[in-house]
């Protein structure tokens, strides 16, 4: 490692958990990211200082003004344009290092198996259930970690599916996929730190994953209420007649 990058990753290295191995390991990954909005603006973001080298961004939508109250990685100049071209231009600014890959489409079941097999972690900030349990069936296909959050009004939560283990639940061991309510911020509203508390809380499991940080990142979800300021970590089991990973 050069002293640009050491300087760039001092902060990060003199951790004891992550130090120039993880660093490096940080390097070589890959994070797939789903959608670049509320959550995917801070995981990006974040994905890209602390050195991961290669961010495949996944989006279809582009940047209106009512995403700009919480979609930090978008901006007025952008307004018009695909999501995942104005977040490559702020990740660059942020980290020129970062190798970026931009996928402006809403992609099938097969397209985005073929991206999930490139990539060491994904990360889903998307805001339907669809899309949700189609990420899910294919990581657990594939075997690749899933990092998941949501956010809306004042309330978020995060989980981890570590699908490369045989004892982890997977998304639909928490939600079946018949009879979930579809919520979305553009009916109830969300506070703008919310979505960037758990996508950044995304972004630090995903970094553990990569660098091979051990700890208990399954089996369990986190849940935040803003408004009280409380938070509850309930344990997740794997479901035995779950239909994807049961």
């Amino acid at each position: 490692m050069d002293d640009e990058r050491l300087l760039r990753y001092g902060r990060q290295i003199m951790l004891p958990q992550i130090d120039i191995e993880g660093q490096e390991k940080l390097a070589q990954s890959t994070a797939l990211i789903i959608g670049l909005g509320g959550l995917g603006s801070p995981i990006a973001m974040y994905l890209a200082t602390a050195g991961v080298g290669h961010l495949i961004l996944v989006d279809f939508d582009e940047v209106e003004l009512s995403n700009l109250q919480r979609q930090i990685i978008h901006h007025n100049k952008d307004l018009g344009r695909p999501k995942v071209e104005s977040a490559k231009d702020t990740l660059l600014s942020l980290n020129p290092e970062t190798r970026i890959t931009c996928i402006n489409e809403k992609l099938d079941e097969a397209e985005l198996t073929e991206q999930v097999r490139q990539a060491d972690v994904v990360l889903d900030g998307s805001d339907n259930f669809t899309t949700r349990f189609m990420v899910n069936r294919v990581c657990v296909k594939q075997k690749t970690p899933l990092v998941s959050g949501a956010a809306i009004r004042m309330e978020g939560q995060i989980a981890v599916f570590m699908n490369n283990l045989p004892d982890s639940p997977c998304y639909q061991c928490l939600y079946k996929e018949e009879g979930e309510e579809e919520t979305r911020c553009s009916e109830t509203g969300v506070l703008a730190p919310v979505v960037g508390i758990i996508g950044s809380l995304q972004a630090t499991e995903a970094i553990k994953i990569l660098s091979d940080i051990t700890d208990e990142s399954t089996g369990w979800i986190l849940i935040m209420d803003a408004l009280r300021q409380e938070w509850r970590k309930l344990k997740l089991a794997k479901d035995p007649n779950c239909p994807i990973c049961g």
